[in-house]
């Protein structure tokens, strides 16, 4: 990911790449800070300083359970959303031997991708379903593909590089109906839309802290299902988080990430009224300035505040140019080094040309009124320079 150089404008950088992470929440900070001292094992119960750490450790499963409509029991601490990802896909794969199909889809994040197609070595056969233009899943599509053979489908509720959302509850009905296991990343969700585990109706979720103001180095997996679903782990050594995850959890990591889950979950309306408004006006701007610029992804089924947008006649590195101080990028921060158009927006049928005129915008709990003034004219100059 390129991120642009300090405007003449503005005094700071204006950050408009919240889907890659989002800043800490000084609330947060505050939580997490209490317990940088904690130096307890929380999975030690013979003495004072474990038990107090496993207190606080149990008071964040808590607030995370409680923030998606969960049972704290099910909440297992992984170091971020790619470990989760990994977790539920080859966990539920291995557990399940007697079905031998998995089903992703093309736009998934490379942490469900790339671990669904490696379950190929292990002997299944991997479907890795399209999406129409608009990003959504074909549900008829999806059920022709989903059967009896099905052992996990993993479907992403919100995209990374789009901010397209998927209908997990009418995809949930179509897995179970199967008897197929329903995975989904719900990185990009907490914080930007509501999360109940009970109306989304997957097994297993996805969640990471640093998408929803909360540290990077922490995440977890919602593990779900009537009966609980069984998973094998990735990793042994230890009996940690129901043996799923071994290892000893970091204590001001799980407090900060329940914090920011709580945080999240009580002021998601607010915060999804806000960013939607200013993520409407800065659209509003562009597409007045560059009448040519187009979203790409459904508009009506979108994240609020999260934007991905085609210039054409402009490519991604004369766009970062152009638009310096404002800090955004040309796709995922994850495969930022990789000099190739985004495959994300290649599944949704653009050319490679108009894939590389692609910006994603995405505002976040902290853009401010003025920032948005501030970066539609900084985008009014660039454009214009651009001659776009």
């Amino acid at each position: 990911m390129r991120l642009h150089r300090l405007s003449r404008m503005s005094p700071t950088p204006i950050y408009l790449d919240h889907q890659a992470s989002t800043p800490l929440d000084p609330r947060v900070a505050a939580v997490m800070e209490r317990y940088v001292g904690c130096y307890g094992n929380p999975h030690t119960t013979s003495h004072s300083a474990g038990i107090d750490a496993g207190k606080a450790v149990n008071v964040a499963r808590r607030q995370i359970a409680r923030a998606i409509g969960g049972d704290a029991r099910r909440v297992v601490f992984t170091s971020g959303a790619t470990e989760a990802n990994n977790l539920a896909i080859f966990g539920a794969a291995r557990a399940n031997c007697g079905r031998s199909k998995a089903v992703t889809v093309a736009t998934e994040h490379g942490s469900v991708l790339e671990p669904a197609l490696a379950l190929r070595d292990e002997g299944l056969k991997v479907e890795v379903v399209p999406v129409r233009r608009d990003g959504r899943v074909d549900l008829r599509l999806l059920e022709s593909i989903v059967d009896e053979q099905t052992n996990i489908v993993s479907v992403m509720h919100i995209n990374n590089e789009t901010g397209v959302v998927q209908p997990i509850a009418e995809i949930a009905e179509i897995c179970h109906r199967a008897g197929a296991v329903l995975h989904s990343d719900c990185a990009q969700s907490m914080g930007r839309m509501p999360v109940d585990v009970n109306v989304l109706g997957a097994d297993l979720f996805t969640l990471s802290a640093h998408k929803c103001y909360g540290p990077k180095g922490i995440g977890a997996l919602y593990v779900g299902g009537r009966p609980r679903i069984v998973l094998k782990p990735l990793s042994l050594g230890g009996g940690q988080e129901s043996g799923l995850r071994p290892g000893t959890v970091p204590v001001p990591l799980c407090v900060a990430f329940g914090e920011a889950c709580r945080i999240s979950a009580e002021e998601v309306q607010v915060d999804a009224d806000r960013m939607g408004r200013l993520g409407a006006r800065l659209l509003g701007a562009i597409l007045h300035v560059c009448p040519s610029a187009r979203l790409n992804g459904s508009h009506r089924h979108r994240a609020p505040g999260a934007l991905n947008v085609c210039f054409p006649g402009a490519t991604g590195d004369e766009l970062i140019c152009a638009l310096e101080g404002v800090q955004v990028s040309s796709g995922s921060a994850c495969a930022s080094a990789v000099l190739e158009p985004s495959r994300v927006l290649l599944a949704h049928g653009l050319t490679n040309e108009e894939a590389e005129s692609s910006l994603r915008i995405c505002v976040g709990r902290f853009t401010t009124e003025e920032e948005i003034s501030l970066a539609e004219e900084v985008i009014r100059q660039g454009l214009c320079k651009l001659g776009l």
